[in-house]
């Protein structure tokens, strides 16, 4: 399904079915999704499966929390759920623009994946940390966001990050692609 929703170029159901599937089993989810008006529906839906704790995001026309502007939120929390916004000021970031986190090229990309998860700052590390936070906070290992974004800095600032990152590509990748970015 994935190649022809990707040669449409288009949203489809298929771009909510995914998290809804979980095949994981995951009861606390962070979910972006495509338009804001799906957020409090998308929450509602986790809340009737039964879903601990969900996040739903949407940022300025990004499927994820920006640091370009806006993100709207609706949370499920003790089956309850709120909707709220908030600012990468709020997080404690700076508003950064479109083009200081557009992506690129496969190369391009990993390059600045690489640089965030060495530590380096930027807009993207920034962004990162953002949305890693908010996953430490649905988890329960956070008390607030900006909680969740000290302790997802943290793991970026201590290379742990980049020595999952390792790993994992050893295990199931082609390092030899990695040392390439390194």
């Amino acid at each position: 399904v994935a190649p022809v929703r990707r040669e449409l170029g288009l949203r489809t159901v298929f771009n909510i079915l995914g998290p809804l599937t979980n095949p994981a089993g995951a009861q606390a989810q962070v979910i972006g999704v495509y338009d804001p008006l799906l957020s409090l529906k998308l929450a509602s839906v986790f809340q009737m499966l039964g879903t601990e704790r969900a996040m739903v995001v949407h940022g300025s026309g990004l499927d994820e929390i920006t640091n370009t502007g806006e993100t709207a939120i609706a949370e499920l929390k003790d089956g309850e759920i709120k909707s709220y916004s908030i600012m990468p000021q709020d997080l404690g970031y700076p508003l950064a623009g479109p083009g200081d986190i557009a992506g690129g090229t496969p190369e391009d990309n990993a390059r600045k994946l690489v640089a965030v998860l060495k530590g380096e700052r930027s807009p993207a590390r920034d962004i990162v940390a953002m949305n890693a936070g908010a996953a430490v906070y649905v988890s329960g290992q956070a008390a607030s966001l900006k909680e969740g974004a000290m302790v997802a800095e943290e793991a970026i600032s201590s290379g742990r990050s980049l020595d999952l990152l390792h790993k994992m590509v050893e295990m199931n990748g082609d390092y030899g692609k990695l040392v390439r970015f390194l």
